[in-house]
């Protein structure tokens, strides 16, 4: 019997917040639905914390999804907005985490580079694979939604090939793995949160 499993991919942002979830039967991905968390119109950036966190609750409690793929925040030469950036991508950590669902983050580079094989692609190349890949009928106005959906559909095809990640049985593993005397030698492209399932 094939091994079913939902993945869903976060592109996290302060102005838009992409999304995307797959389900993986055996070997083929199947196309569930993206879609994106727009918060241009709110000025209060603790506003948009909370409203990331709770649509991320809202799309676990909703599509229960096994595991969660995140994009990892890109270094930009903005203080301001990379700080911003890193608190959204880590709210939406936090609604996984406290749902105990596994999460890895991937780098821009690389989920570029296993939707397309090219680790500089456009947002626009990322999109038209991912329409061909899954059979998209359309695409969205805005491509943060197939960000969202990338990250995703990377996990997949990085599925038990994760080499040199960090692996995570709780906050407490987290917090001691991730203090300044953590050993040198971890990788700075994947990060692995591994919890066990609550017991239904």
């Amino acid at each position: 019997m094939a091994i079913e499993k939902i993945i869903l991919g976060i592109d996290p942002g302060t102005t838009i917040m992409g999304f995307g979830l797959i389900k993986v039967v055996g070997k083929k991905m199947e196309f569930i639905q993206m879609n994106e968390l727009m918060l241009k119109k709110y000025d209060d950036h603790y506003l948009k914390l909370k409203l990331i966190f709770e649509r991320t609750i809202e799309l676990i409690d909703t599509y229960h999804p096994d595991e969660i793929a995140i994009e990892a925040p890109f270094f930009g030469k903005n203080v301001q907005s990379m700080l911003k950036l890193g608190r959204a991508q880590g709210v939406a950590m936090a609604a996984g985490l406290s749902r105990e669902i596994p999460i890895t983050e991937y780098l821009p580079k690389k989920i570029k580079m296993a939707i397309t094989g090219n680790g500089s692609a456009s947002k626009e190349q990322v999109a038209l694979m991912l329409k061909s890949l899954l059979n998209l009928k359309t695409l969205p106005k805005n491509l943060d939604a197939t960000d969202g959906l990338a990250a995703a559909v990377c996990h997949y095809y990085n599925s038990g090939k994760v080499v040199g990640g960090k692996h995570y049985t709780g906050w407490a593993s987290f917090v001691k793995q991730n203090s300044p005397q953590t050993p040198k030698g971890g990788s700075k492209n994947v990060l692995v949160v591994n919890l066990k399932k609550r017991k239904q």
